[in-house]
């Protein structure tokens, strides 16, 4: 059965098959299992039609992430995403070899708006660390092949800070995401988890590349604001002005987490947040697709989520953004002293609005927003700031 909760406007569907799982990675994947495709899509459409009536109608946002969605067998890929409510704003996470004129043609068929492409890096020698299959020749060919097809809102994925990396080597790869105009770029550092094979193999290096962090960190923002692009989530770009045509290119089903909206999320491993329920599928692909063959919902964790909970995530995820947060309702999980102390130091600075809600102490409006500094510096400040 459905939460009962109604009108959702930002669904996510899990695709985990990927044709190799790199060293770093932590996401539910599926290695190969060609054969199980079809299933699992048939799981998928199963657990929407049970979920339909959470959805607003009609939706904001549809991603379809993974695993590698674009690595799904053709077919099945084309059934769900043709299931799938319509949304201004559709997007699909390809990695670069998937991507042929045949593949770009059926996402064009199914109304993908948006591709999310995984470059990660240009560096042959750093995508050998990654363990990734595609080459900058790949990257540009997708890019090519998908402007081909008249998408006009590509975005595209890099990491930095991995093992052997130099300050020289972000800078190539910026210059060369750069040269392919994408409407948005994301910028990650890599997160290898403790006791993977990926920090085992590469655990001194890691420490380096960590104490060389922030210094990535305004290489990556100095480049791209300089370059014309709106610094408007920690780790996000999108063109701003002429150059964006009017649009508005910010990410907006990842916007909606930030501004802590509720969300459904469809298949293994996927979490939705609904009212005071976040709910968290399980991994395993063989007990979801058994659950829902016999109509069941699929195998879950359930929190229930308090208010404080709940303000708290709103300080952590609304500071990421370059907008201001506003504080009204917020006021219980704010220490009011680091607030001022940090507000004094140039890592916050508030901002005083015109609305008529409650404040923090006497004063009404009130919204709060990190400095650039602040913002390089990101968790711990906000990690400061909380009760």
């Amino acid at each position: 059965m459905s939460s009962g909760v109604g009108g959702v406007s930002h669904l996510y569907v899990h695709l985990p098959f990927c044709a190799h799982r790199c060293g770093y990675c932590d996401f539910v994947t599926v290695v190969g299992r060609s054969a199980q495709h079809g299933a699992y899509v048939d799981s998928l459409l199963l657990e929407l039609e049970r979920e339909r009536g959470v959805l607003a109608d009609p939706v904001a946002t549809v991603f379809v992430g993974g695993g590698t969605p674009t690595f799904t067998e053709p077919e099945a890929l084309r059934r769900l995403l043709a299931a799938l409510p319509a949304a201004a704003e559709v997007t699909v996470e390809a990695n670069p070899e998937t991507v042929t004129p045949e593949l770009v043609a059926l996402l064009r068929d199914c109304g993908v708006t948006r591709i999310s492409l995984g470059a990660q890096t240009f560096a042959p020698r750093l995508l050998d660390v990654l363990e990734r299959g595609a080459g900058a020749d790949d990257v540009r060919r997708a890019v090519h092949t998908l402007r081909d097809a008249s998408f006009d809102n590509i975005s595209l994925d890099l990491i930095y800070a991995i093992p052997g990396q130099e300050p020289a080597d972000l800078d190539r790869d910026l210059a060369e995401a750069l040269a392919l105009v994408p409407e948005h770029l994301s910028l990650y550092e890599l997160e290898a988890k403790p006791g993977t094979r990926f920090t085992r193999a590469f655990g001194d290096e890691l420490v380096r590349q960590a104490e060389a962090m922030e210094g990535y960190f305004e290489l990556v923002v100095e480049t791209l604001t300089g370059s014309g692009y709106r610094w408007y989530e920690t780790a996000n770009f999108c063109l701003v002005g002429e150059r964006a045509g009017g649009r508005d290119l910010r990410a907006h089903h990842n916007l909606g987490y930030w501004l802590g909206r509720d969300y459904l999320g469809l298949g293994i491993g996927a979490v939705s947040t609904l009212g005071e329920l976040r709910r968290r599928n399980a991994p395993s692909l063989p007990r979801y697709v058994e659950a829902l063959g016999a109509d069941r919902e699929p195998p879950r964790e359930l929190e229930q989520l308090d208010e404080a909970t709940k303000a708290q995530e709103r300080v952590m995820l609304g500071l990421r953004l370059d907008d201001p947060l506003p504080l009204a309702g917020l006021e219980t999980v704010i220490d009011r002293t680091a607030l001022e102390r940090l507000a004094a130091g140039g890592l916050v600075e508030i901002v005083v609005g015109t609305g008529t809600g409650p404040g923090i102490g006497p004063r009404g409006g009130e919204q709060l927003r990190l400095t650039a500094r602040g913002r390089a510096l990101g968790g711990g400040v906000t990690a400061e700031l909380l009760v």
